[in-house]
């Protein structure tokens, strides 16, 4: 009988905590797509609470969040978005902050890429892939480097524009691109290609911050989701990934 009451009041435990799951909706920036997949997964295990991803540009998400999209959460690939969803009302006074520190990657699986500079310089391809500079703060970047570099006047007209840093990645991986600029964590697993890690002295530091948007204001899971992102595990996550910590 007392096994039969402790395998109930188990079961009942159980059913508690399912019936108090909840789901917060997040909308993260494409380079973060893979640790954001490891952090929600690893925060439901822990919680029960399910986290709904989108992934996409960051410039896209501000906007779509202007015009009403039921988002709890943004994961944005810049500190300014985040910061006007604050000064204009969308996002919780206090609660943004840097959630990781993204690394530029020029990237190719059809040249040598590991002189970057003097590939970029030499020129030797038909096509370069971007990020949209106006939406995705990679591509600001690689037109930052490229200016840099004195080498944006001669590269203009091989410019091929992705809408996000996901799709700038899918332009080179499927060769439409002899290369490009991605992001650093794009290329955990990649074995393939080669590439070149752009120095932090050409482009502005791309600082990633996070939201909590006012229509999660008084939500629980994503005032717990945020917290989370800041802890100790999840930290490990973003570091693993190639990103710099703040």
């Amino acid at each position: 009988m007392r096994l039969k009451a402790l395998v109930i009041g188990g079961l009942l435990s159980l059913l508690a905590v399912r019936a108090e799951a909840a789901q917060v909706q997040v909308a993260v920036a494409a380079n973060f797509t893979e640790p954001a997949k490891e952090i929600a997964a690893l925060f439901k295990r822990k919680t029960g609470n399910d986290v709904l991803l989108s992934f996409g540009a960051s410039g896209v998400f501000y906007t779509q969040i202007t015009h009403g999209a039921p988002f709890q959460i943004l994961l944005s690939a810049d500190e300014e978005r985040p910061k006007s969803a604050v000064e204009n009302g969308f996002g919780v006074a206090g609660s943004r902050f840097t959630y990781a520190i993204g690394k530029l990657v020029l990237w190719s699986k059809v040249i040598d890429v590991t002189m970057g500079d003097e590939a970029l310089k030499s020129g030797a391809f038909a096509k370069l892939s971007i990020a949209n500079p106006k939406s995705a703060p990679y591509g600001a970047a690689a037109i930052e480097t490229m200016k840099a570099l004195g080498v944006y006047d001669k590269l203009e007209p091989k410019l091929v524009q992705g809408t996000s840093i996901g799709q700038a990645f899918q332009f080179v991986d499927t060769k439409n691109a002899e290369a490009g600029f991605v992001a650093l964590s794009q290329l955990y697993r990649m074995k393939e290609g080669t590439r070149w890690v752009v120095p932090a002295r050409l482009y502005a530091p791309i600082r990633q911050d996070a939201v909590l948007l006012k229509r999660a204001e008084h939500d629980e899971a994503a005032k717990a989701f945020l917290a989370f992102l800041k802890g100790p595990e999840a930290r490990a996550i973003v570091e693993r990934f190639g990103y710099a910590l703040p």
